[in-house]
């Protein structure tokens, strides 16, 4: 900006503030500025409180899908896709351009990103025929974007966790010792006098013969504040479940629990299964998964939920009791998503944390070190207050 003439200034700060004429800028636009003008006048012309303001157009795309698309070609064009995609948002909300969501027409035009998924997500249950495949390929390409970003960076985080957590650190039979880290560890312990090393601390192979190290239990709320929650979670669940020494398990719930675990090969229709908004159940949903538990001390739950309980709430505190006497690692994400932790239950949300379970929102980057220090049984509130901003 420093190196901005004060023409180029004025022309941004008219962008800025719309065409009245008390912007006090006296700069008229021509060219490009004009069509890029147009499209942020169209969502942002009202006034905050969703009247026009004397002089002025109102907000509105119109009330058809081609008009819409024309509108999102047009800010594809002459804006970047970060801010394209808080344009289409602000847009859905400001505008209630969800009805229009289901034309194939507007699907073909949007930029697709989790926001928009969500929404899509929502009217599931409604949508056409002619749109479904439209919003699958909207979905699909935000899955991939999301495997291509995240799957790499998890299994590299969980296999190296799984591999440190299976070392024994006193073998009994000399066919267990792992030479080389034991040499490693050891250094210190050489005696140049004799040529020698002295091995203080024996460290061993992990138990081979188990070839499936650890379950993870993926339960997921399906509240409509959890949308972004839905989309990450299901593209992680399809990840972990492509390691074999994993056995993961995905369930979503509302007052209802559908376990999606033999879709996980594929988080599109693992999407496309859940059903976003409804109430919440979660001591039924808990119930659901104490049920998938047949090796507590190698399981690993993890509960994505705001925790609004619906159900019984003293139930679902005793099922967790339960599950975390018998060896069980329980996780509580308010959120898995880049937005920090939403509107939650601060009340449920204490007394898991005097449990022993603490409750806090996690970013998908993060996600896979906390599946990592979760898997090593390392203090998750220490973890958590680790990565909160001081």
């Amino acid at each position: 900006m420093s190196g901005d003439s004060v023409d180029d200034r004025l022309r941004r700060w008219r962008l800025v503030l719309g065409g009245e004429r008390a912007d006090g800028t006296g700069v008229s636009l021509t060219g490009d500025d004009v069509r890029m003008d147009g499209a942020l006048e169209k969502l942002y012309g009202g006034s905050d409180e969703g009247r026009s303001r004397p002089g002025r157009r109102s907000a509105g795309l119109g009330d058809s899908a081609p008009s819409v698309a024309r509108w999102l070609g047009d800010i594809r064009e002459y804006f970047p896709s970060s801010v394209v995609q808080v344009m289409q948002k602000d847009a859905i909300e400001r505008l209630d351009l969800t009805r229009l969501l289901l034309e194939p027409e507007m699907l073909d035009a949007v930029e697709p990103d989790v926001h928009l998924v969500g929404t899509l997500l929502s009217l599931n249950r409604v949508m056409p025929d002619r749109a479904r495949e439209s919003a699958r390929a909207v979905v699909r390409k935000v899955v991939r974007d999301l495997e291509r970003r995240l799957a790499q960076k998890t299994r590299s985080a969980v296999g190296g966790a799984l591999d440190r957590s299976a070392r024994v650190l006193r073998p009994r039979r000399l066919a267990d010792v792992d030479w080389e880290r034991t040499i490693r560890a050891n250094l210190r312990h050489y005696l140049p006098e004799h040529g020698t090393l002295v091995p203080e601390r024996l460290i061993g192979y992990g138990r081979r013969q188990q070839a499936v190290k650890r379950d993870v239990v993926l339960a997921i709320d399906q509240s409509g504040s959890m949308a972004a929650s839905v989309v990450y979670a299901s593209v992680f669940g399809a990840v972990l479940a492509s390691m074999r020494s994993l056995r993961t398990s995905l369930v979503v719930f509302d007052t209802n629990v559908v376990d999606l675990t033999d879709q996980l090969h594929d988080p599109v229709e693992v999407l496309f299964g859940t059903q976003l908004g409804g109430g919440t159940d979660i001591n039924r949903a808990i119930a659901y998964c104490q049920g998938l538990v047949t090796r507590p001390n190698d399981t690993i739950m993890v509960l994505i939920s705001d925790l609004y309980e619906g159900g019984i709430r003293d139930e679902l505190l005793r099922r967790v009791g339960t599950l975390t006497a018998a060896g069980v690692q329980v996780v509580v994400l308010l959120a898995l998503s880049d937005e920090g932790a939403p509107a939650y239950d601060h009340e449920n949300a204490a007394a898991l944390a005097a449990m022993g379970v603490p409750a806090f929102a996690c970013t998908p980057d993060a996600f896979p070190e906390l599946m990592a220090a979760a898997i090593e049984r390392r203090d998750l509130k220490e973890w958590s207050e680790r990565q909160s901003p001081s």
